[in-house]
């Protein structure tokens, strides 16, 4: 695993680990057969959308210290919302493509990406420290 531009996190690894485990997780959970997902009100599915790419949009900020870095992860994180919606075109019969995914999905990124702006955008760091002191 590449650590360029990463912040300097004392497990590095294990955090980026941990990032891709949540995309996958978040590509797959918008695969699953529609049948068996719970039933939620109409249009609320664009507010478990925004809220997956926040938490992965945020989540990216933790990690990665670099403007390149984090327009990369922001651009990558776009286009997963891109290619979920292909993909349940494509190989899902209970999913459907809609670009109002897309929109809720770039939305949380921006709104996940706007905590690099406030003194949140370090607190990964300040954890770790308390968690695994020198």
């Amino acid at each position: 695993m590449a650590l360029h531009g990463l912040k300097p996190l004392r497990h590095p690894r294990a955090w980026l680990a941990l990032w891709w485990l949540a995309v996958v997780l978040v590509f797959v959970a918008c695969l699953v057969p529609a049948r068996e997902l719970p039933s939620v009100p109409r249009g609320f599915d664009k507010i478990e959308h925004f809220l997956a790419f926040f938490l992965l949009a945020a989540s990216a900020v933790q990690l990665y210290a670099t403007r390149r870095a984090l327009w990369c992860a922001a651009l990558g994180l776009v286009g997963l919302g891109v290619a979920i919606e292909l993909a349940q075109f494509a190989f899902t019969a209970s999913r459907s493509m809609d670009p109002r995914d897309v929109l809720a999905d770039a939305l949380g990124v921006a709104a996940g990406f706007a905590i690099a702006l406030t003194p949140l955008r370090d607190l990964l760091l300040r954890i770790e420290a308390r968690l695994f002191p020198k």
